[in-house]
């Protein structure tokens, strides 16, 4: 038996676990429990805050649950983020509502894009990181109101 290999896959296996690189989760496939949704009607306010609302629904969790929404427009590639709400993952189906103010002028009434994700932070260490429950994108409009 070669002793020289098997001490560079240990010594290999052993940088990994040092970076990190192996303690990162794997993402998970979405399941029906785990889900978000964007409602097809955001709102301008005259001042430029957004609101943008929605369902999710998501199990379990080991630590903090985030919706986060971000919203562009047009041909542009500018994604602007517009809140963040804290999940609760109990199985049930709850609304979501963000509001936020991107640059003035930035975002007018009409046609928009719009991502929603359902996100945990994990800490593994010290370093928290994400694992992501549910994403969806979806058309709106962006009403005046």
């Amino acid at each position: 038996m070669r002793l020289r290999p098997l001490l560079g896959a240990a010594a290999g296996a052993a940088l990994l676990l040092l970076t990190g690189a192996a303690a990162a989760p794997a993402a998970a496939a979405p399941t029906p429990y785990e889900a978000v949704t964007v409602d097809k009607v955001g709102k301008i306010a005259a001042d430029g805050t957004v609101t943008l609302s929605g369902t999710y629904r998501c199990q379990s969790s080991s630590g903090p649950v985030f919706v986060s929404s971000s919203v562009s427009q047009g041909v542009s590639t500018t994604t602007y983020g517009i809140g963040g709400t804290r999940a609760v993952c109990d199985g049930a189906k709850h609304r979501w509502v963000n509001k936020g103010r991107p640059m003035p002028g930035a975002l007018v009434p009409g046609a928009a894009h719009v991502e929603a994700t359902l996100m945990e932070l994990r800490t593994f260490g010290v370093l928290p990181l994400p694992r992501f429950h549910a994403t969806q994108g979806q058309a709106i409009t962006l009403a005046r109101g």
